[in-house]
């Protein structure tokens, strides 16, 4: 079995998220697993349970540890000019609408709440938009702290 290996500086785990990115990137996360991603490092999946837990923690991870690149994502693609403003306004717009089909699908097969489905992403994205703001108490609030709350609370709630 091959081993992970750390790209240069990276680390392994910094090695992982990178292939993750770009698997990410041109799968969609929906379709990606961790098998391809093993598969695209050349390793076997149960090895990447060794550094990450789960490939929605490898997407948190992306997005607080690239803080300025999520930023500039989030805020200034309004300074985008023609045709590209209006690529990335379609891209975004098919990505909620997979989004809310997947949600449907959740709901359809018994393994959501009956919500609505809009309402479901759009609290999601606002949560992941939301790690912005953690920026600026990462300091009091640990990483593997935030994590773990975001994924318990928007999974289960925080009514007891």
């Amino acid at each position: 079995m091959a081993k992970i290996k750390s790209g240069g500086s990276l680390s392994k785990k910094d090695s992982i998220l990178k292939k993750a990115a770009t698997l990410f990137r041109t799968s969609g996360f929906k379709a990606s697993s961790m098998r391809e991603l093993a598969l695209s490092m050349g390793i076997e999946a149960p090895s990447l349970y060794n550094h990450i837990g789960s490939k929605s923690e490898l997407l948190i991870r992306m997005m607080m540890q690239s803080f300025d690149e999520v930023c500039v994502s989030n805020h200034e693609w309004k300074y985008l000019e023609e045709p590209h403003l209006s690529n990335f306004l379609q891209q975004r717009k098919s990505y909620e609408q997979r989004m809310i089909l997947l949600v449907k699908k959740g709901i359809d097969e018994k393994l959501l709440k009956n919500i609505h489905p809009q309402v479901a992403v759009l609290t999601i994205l606002s949560a992941v938009r939301g790690l912005e703001f953690w920026q600026r108490y990462k300091k009091e609030l640990d990483a593997t702290v935030l994590e773990d709350n975001m994924v318990k609370h928007l999974l289960t709630g925080i009514i007891k």
